[in-house]
């Protein structure tokens, strides 16, 4: 395992675009974007110093342990996110642990079902899910775009900014078919404004280095999208010799 952000769930059967989605949130590869600045001198979480990091990490590594087998039973998830919940009370300033919380809460949906985390009766933890990756992007966030990050900064942005910017996506799609479902948080929101909402997530998730989200930005961008219309429609008035 390369660090403690990294969570190995079940497969899901998802839509290739979606698969994608959620396989770069493992993704230990990634490079951050070059516009970021990377430096492996500072901390490397602003208010954790390196000690309490340590100590912090290994108790993360244990608890992420247990979901990794390909099926772990539906108790061991729920007594793992409850031990989250005990690492966050303790350490609320570490957003680590709400970005492996959310992951976590994640498992417990039918991951062969794309739109499980969308019906009424799973609600509560899809706005559980959406308000951990947001107080993780909160944490983990420099005060200002131009600051430097940390290396651990820079891989905790580019897993929460990419896995917020799924969720979006997600609802963006269930909303096209008239449903309302999912966070509360993104209840009554338009489709559009979730598709650019969305393509915002994915472009910090790829401006830290996630190459998915990179590529994602470009698809999701409402600039880009409505350009691209505009090309197929002035070749087709070409092609027809309008």
């Amino acid at each position: 395992m390369s660090s403690a952000t990294d969570v190995h769930p079940t497969k899901p059967s998802l839509s290739s675009n979606d698969s994608a989605v959620l396989q770069a949130l493992f993704d230990a590869e990634s490079a951050p974007s070059s516009a970021v600045k990377i430096d492996s001198a500072l901390p490397s979480l602003p208010d954790i110093s390196s000690q309490e990091l340590e100590s912090l990490r290994n108790r993360e590594r244990e608890l992420i342990r247990r979901l990794q087998s390909p099926n772990p039973p539906r108790g061991t998830v729920e007594s793992t996110i409850m031990e989250f919940d005990n690492l966050i009370k303790e350490y609320p300033q570490y957003p680590s642990a709400y970005m492996n919380r959310a992951q976590a809460l994640r498992m417990l949906f039918d991951l062969d079902d794309e739109d499980a985390l969308f019906i009424p009766e799973n609600a509560d933890i899809a706005s559980r899910i959406f308000s951990d990756l947001g107080q993780a992007v909160t944490l983990a966030t420099p005060r200002s775009p131009a600051d430097p990050v940390s290396p651990l900064q820079a891989r905790i942005l580019a897993d929460a900014h990419t896995h917020r910017g799924y969720i979006l996506l997600k609802a963006a799609k269930v909303r096209q078919g008239g449903s309302d479902g999912g966070p509360d948080r993104l209840r009554g929101l338009e489709k559009d404004r979730l598709e650019e909402m969305a393509s915002r997530d994915f472009f910090l998730g790829g401006r830290y280095g996630n190459r998915i989200a990179q590529q994602l930005a470009v698809q999701t961008n409402p600039y880009a999208k409505m350009c691209g219309a505009i090309v197929k429609e002035a070749m087709r008035k070409e092609i027809e010799g309008v």
